[in-house]
């Protein structure tokens, strides 16, 4: 893909769905690059507005910096110019630079600033660490808040101010004042995206306050469904919605918080039960449990059965 600037970055993400390949793994727990290529360029064949290598869903946390570059260049190679492709920048304030740098020279058009790693801090210190990737990139920047990492309206305020290329905030918080709060304060300054565990839940009313796009794990797995979901929800059709939350993404849920971690889990497990092969989870993460999978499978089933048929 030829280079975008971050507002065209910033437009296009806006506009449509987003979601996080699963990063591949062979049995001894090493990275699988052809398969995460094949994973990619199959995901790219749909129309989705983003794909983020290396994030959450795809255990960025559990990668080394040099896999973290090895999975963004495959990532940029699979995608080959039909999505763009968002890098991570992780960690410590040192080596969220170091990924950034790493990532837009790899061909990456964008980056995910994800929370620093274990301690708190003030929202001066995070501001600082904000203004220290943008300013070692030229690409798109979205910042997550969540965690230890959760920025308010001030701060962020304060981040877009000193640094143009600061294009979104990712939510992984789901307070609905601080998000009225931030939409309110920033406008259409920043595109604004959802990123709560299993997205869908929260899509109709985060659409309210102008979180007009959100990261679908499910899209790994079930990318027709996803996409229907969110045209429905940006359609405001909400008997349709609530359908596909009743019959799906709520019992998905349930399997999900069955165990810590198996919001990541259950992605991969959906992509086996789908006919792919992406390996296990790395620890400290665990797979899903025989029954786990039964269940899974038989509401995936059920899903394209009734959906995407």
């Amino acid at each position: 893909m030829s280079s975008v600037s971050p507002a065209e970055l910033a437009a296009g993400l806006g506009r449509g769905l987003l979601s996080f390949p699963v990063t591949h793994f062979t049995a001894d727990l090493e990275f699988d690059e052809a398969g995460y290529r094949d994973h990619v360029a199959w995901l790219g064949e749909h129309p989705v507005a983003g794909l983020f290598a290396a994030g959450g869903t795809g255990e960025g946390f559990s990668l080394t910096f040099e896999e973290t570059d090895r999975v963004v260049r495959a990532a940029v190679a699979a995608a080959d110019g039909a999505v763009p492709v968002i890098a991570p920048a992780t960690g410590s304030t040192a080596n969220a630079v170091a990924q950034a740098r790493a990532a837009q020279a790899a061909g990456a058009q964008g980056i995910l600033l994800m929370p620093h790693y274990l301690t708190e801090a003030p929202q001066a210190g995070i501001v600082a660490r904000i203004r220290a990737v943008c300013e070692a990139t030229s690409l798109g920047v979205i910042y997550y808040s969540r965690a230890n990492g959760v920025l308010g309206a001030d701060a962020l305020e304060q981040a877009s101010d000193a640094c143009p290329n600061l294009i979104g905030f990712k939510d992984g918080v789901g307070s609905i004042e601080q998000l009225t709060r931030i939409c309110a304060r920033m406008g259409d300054r920043l595109v604004y995206v959802g990123g709560l565990p299993t997205a869908e839940v929260f899509a109709l009313p985060l659409l309210q306050l102008g979180v007009t796009t959100y990261s679908s794990a499910i899209f790994n797995f079930v990318p027709r469904f996803a996409l229907d979901f969110y045209d429905a929800v940006r359609r405001h059709d909400l008997t349709e919605v609530y359908a596909r939350l009743s019959d799906f993404v709520i019992p998905y849920t349930q399997i999900r918080d069955r165990k810590n971690g198996y919001a990541v889990s259950i992605v991969k497990a959906g992509l086996r039960v789908v006919g792919g092969a992406p390996g296990p989870v790395r620890p400290p993460l665990t797979d899903l449990d025989a029954e786990e999978t039964d269940l899974l499978t038989e509401l995936v089933k059920k899903a394209e059965a009734t959906w995407c048929a």
